[in-house]
């Protein structure tokens, strides 16, 4: 093998390691954490106690993904209108 093939072959491996790196890195901050945010808004009131107990587990497997979009995303619930 030539040295300019072992090179390019070295820069192909570069840029997949790159590249999963980026693409695991969204999974984890960004894409997982905004589903697990729209999960407990639209069930927090219908989930059974095992969802609950694996809702929170994610949380904390996940959450600096959600620490980055806590002060953009409001989940503070409805309240009882004007009494």
């Amino acid at each position: 093998m030539s040295l300019l093939a072992l090179d390019s072959q070295m820069m192909n491996n570069s840029l997949l390691l790159v590249g999963a790196y980026a693409t695991l890195g969204f999974l984890y901050l960004v894409l997982i954490p905004l589903l697990l945010f729209f999960w407990m808004n639209t069930r927090w009131h219908i989930m059974g106690k095992f969802e609950r107990l694996g809702i929170y587990g994610m949380v904390f497997l996940f959450f600096p993904g959600l620490i980055l979009f806590s002060p953009f995303l409001n989940l503070r619930l409805d309240g009882q209108g004007e009494v």
